[in-house]
């Protein structure tokens, strides 16, 4: 269990800058018929020898579609195979790096009995996520602004994940009925101590100190410093992972969790959410506040309150679960979550959730079943186990060594 008394460690001196190279537009692929508006949706920044993945739909928060997530596994795949290439990056536009997947676009599609669509987009997105974790060249992500769900999904592959004094992380998705998906059962799992069961059973948030304390991120800089850093970077002919490391680092700062951050915590979630079942947790959390009178106990056993008891359930086996399996395995079982939770053979809380928190927006979901207490094991069990009329997830494990 590693701990977390963990300090951002960087340089303050910045190098001195001579003029920025002129900068230009680079597409990787030839132009498809069609895909004008994808292309809009997610640009490309090329230089020397690397690129940039640009997510632009600032007014959705870069939030996912099919179609983005489909365009950005294609560039990848030809950026790894083209020689000229280093490394590449990721950013968003606007206030988030991404939001996550688009869930209203599901809802809608769900509602009008298309799930083949929302099938397409869970295997389109964990495809790309297996290809990030087994990428072959350095790859950076710009946590700039709002990291939430699967958007953390896309970026916490990564060999650099640069996080700022903007970055907001989150898994919300128990909120909406859902469960925390790509990759996030491999990545959460492997926080010190409990704190990947807390946020994912919580969907608190951290800030981008937090988020390097605990080894989400691996650098952190202030936003102000983003175009400095970026023109560093755009100038660098390397595939070395130590010259891209060093640039990283000359533009970080020193910087500590607040004394107020759930960071601070461990020990209090380590003793809390160290326990078998969702049931036991709230238990714990209901016997420290009632010792301690702290208001973060109060707000966490809110926050679990709200939430899907079926999601909270499910969360907790897949986070436990991913503990000892590698990525691919991970993926998989993901996999076969999220295609059971949008077939509505259960419960059909993931539209309920969306509905209520953002379609409709009255905040008063009615989950199925409505306490812990009814959710069975049968019904957690059949969440995860493998699928049988549809086929299961297909990654090139044989080609491409997964992460453990």
């Amino acid at each position: 269990m590693h701990s977390l008394k963990v300090l951002v460690r960087a340089r303050r001196s910045l190098p001195k800058l001579g003029a920025f190279p002129h900068r230009r537009s680079f597409s990787a692929l030839p132009h498809y018929a069609g895909y004008d508006d994808v292309q809009d949706q997610v640009l490309v920044d090329g230089r020397v020898n690397s690129r940039t993945a640009i997510l632009n739909r600032p007014s959705a928060l870069n939030s996912l579609t099919t179609s983005m997530v489909a365009r950005l596994k294609r560039l990848y795949e030809s950026w790894e195979e083209n020689p000229n290439i280093g490394f590449v990056l990721m950013k968003g536009s606007g206030k988030a790096f991404c939001s996550g997947g688009d869930v209203v676009t599901l809802y809608h599609l769900l509602t009008e009995g298309n799930i083949e669509d929302c099938k397409a987009f869970f295997d389109t997105l964990y495809k790309f996520v297996y290809l990030q974790g087994t990428y072959l060249k350095p790859h950076l992500a710009i946590l700039d602004g709002v990291t939430m769900a699967s958007g953390a999904g896309i970026s916490l592959p990564g060999m650099f994940r640069l996080a700022t004094d903007k970055t907001v992380f989150s898994h919300p998705e128990v909120q909406i009925g859902f469960h925390p998906d790509a990759g996030a059962s491999f990545h959460l799992s492997r926080l010190p101590g409990y704190l990947g069961e807390y946020l994912a059973l919580t969907g608190d948030k951290l800030n981008g100190v937090e988020m390097v304390a605990c080894r989400l991120a691996t650098h952190y800089s202030l936003n102000a410093r983003l175009a400095l850093i970026e023109e560093r970077l755009g100038r660098l002919t390397t595939d070395d992972p130590s010259v891209i490391e060093t640039s990283l680092s000359q533009y970080g700062d020193l910087v500590y969790p607040d004394r107020r951050s759930i960071i601070h915590k461990i020990e209090v979630i380590d003793k809390c959410f160290s326990h078998d079942t969702v049931e036991e947790i709230i238990h714990a959390l209901e016997i420290e506040a009632a010792d301690s009178h702290d208001e973060w106990c109060a707000m966490t056993l809110k926050k679990l309150r709200e939430a899907s008891p079926l999601s909270l359930k499910i969360t907790l086996r897949s986070i436990r679960e991913g503990r000892f399996q590698t990525l691919d395995q991970c993926l998989t079982r993901e996999y076969r979550i999220s295609l059971h939770g949008i077939s509505g053979e259960v419960s059909e809380d993931f539209c309920e959730g969306v509905r209520a928190r953002l379609v409709d927006k009255d905040f008063a979901p009615k989950w199925d079943p409505p306490s812990l207490e009814e959710v069975t094991k049968e019904m957690v069990d059949f969440y995860v186990s493998p699928l049988i009329s549809e086929p299961e997830l297909k990654l090139p494990t044989a080609s491409r060594e997964p992460s453990v």
